[in-house]
This record gives structure tokens, C-alpha cells and sequence, in this order.
């Protein structure tokens, strides 16, 4: 019997895809366990960064929270739909295409995992320069965005053969 998808390829792939969710697992366990003890506090504050919970009921970075749960559950499932889309990206994929979307997978398996179980994402690194802050992010979501930056860099970068400049 021949199983062309279990090769070493897809073991590493694995490997980094189960890497970057179990980092984000364990950050978010232990920044919930941190705020449970300091009873809803801030966890970590200094000039540039704190470290603070909140359960974000949207999408990428707080976007769209709401409470009503037939929309929240239609965009969870739609969120699930687009990590098989990713899924089968990944398997026509090679190079640092596949890499950053094995990032995008990661992170999004993380997030998809916290909207099941908790209905909501636990955020909690704030990067603020004095009263400006930036969206409240956690590790799944640095991942999600290493590899769409990587994707749009690759877009812009690599010359399309079939094209006359």
C-alpha cells in the first residue's frame, strides 16, 4: 500500500503546524492561569507592552464582536471552512509558500480551537506607543500574520514568467 501524503514532508509539516498550536496553547493557559490568580488584572505593564486577558467574540484582532450566537456560529463555520481551504493550499503548495500558509494554520487551528471551546479568543499582548495602542493580539494571531506578510512579499516579489515587463 502506497501512501503518497505520509512522507517526510508531511511529518515536518506537522511538526510546525503542531508547534505553533501548542506555544499558543500553552501562552493562552497561562496567561487565563496568571489572570485568574491576580484576579483580573493586568498581568505585565511597561512603556511599550502589557499583558492583559480579554476574550475577543470577533475576528482578526476584535473586528466584528458581537454577541448573537447564530452569527457567531456562522462565522466560526465559516472560519473552519477556510482552514480546509488552506488544507488543501498547503497540499499544492512547496517553498516559502507552503511554509507561511503551514504558519496561517497553525495559528488559525489555535484560534478555531478557542472559538469552539470558549466561544471566544483569549487575547492579551498590547503594544501601545504612549496612548496609541495597537489591536490586542495573542501568539496564534502573530503567526496568522508572519504568514500572510510572507504571502503578499511573495506576491510582489516573485516575476511571473508568463508576463513581459
Amino acid at each position: 500500500m502506497n501512501f503518497k501524503i505520509i512522507n517526510s514532508n508531511f511529518y515536518l509539516n506537522l511538526i510546525i503546524i503542531l508547534s505553533i498550536f501548542i506555544l499558543d496553547r500553552l501562552t493562552k493557559f497561562y496567561v487565563i492561569y496568571l489572570d485568574k490568580i491576580n484576579g483580573n488584572s493586568e498581568i505585565f505593564s511597561s512603556k511599550f507592552l502589557n499583558i492583559y486577558l480579554i476574550w475577543n467574540e470577533g475576528i482578526a484582532f476584535g473586528l466584528f464582536s458581537f454577541n448573537e450566537n447564530n452569527l457567531y456560529n456562522f462565522l466560526t463555520i465559516f472560519i473552519l471552512i477556510i482552514v480546509f481551504v488552506i488544507l488543501y493550499m498547503i497540499s499544492k503548495s512547496s517553498g516559502l509558500k507552503k511554509y507561511s500558509l503551514l504558519m496561517i494554520l497553525g495559528g488559525a487551528l489555535g484560534n478555531v480551537f478557542d472559538r469552539i471551546i470558549y466561544k471566544a479568543v483569549p487575547d492579551f499582548i498590547d503594544f501601545h506607543i504612549g496612548n496609541f495602542h495597537w489591536f490586542i493580539f495573542n501568539f496564534a494571531d502573530i503567526f496568522i500574520s508572519i504568514g500572510v506578510i510572507f504571502l503578499i512579499i511573495m506576491e510582489f516579489t516573485v516575476i511571473n514568467k508568463n508576463n513581459k515587463i
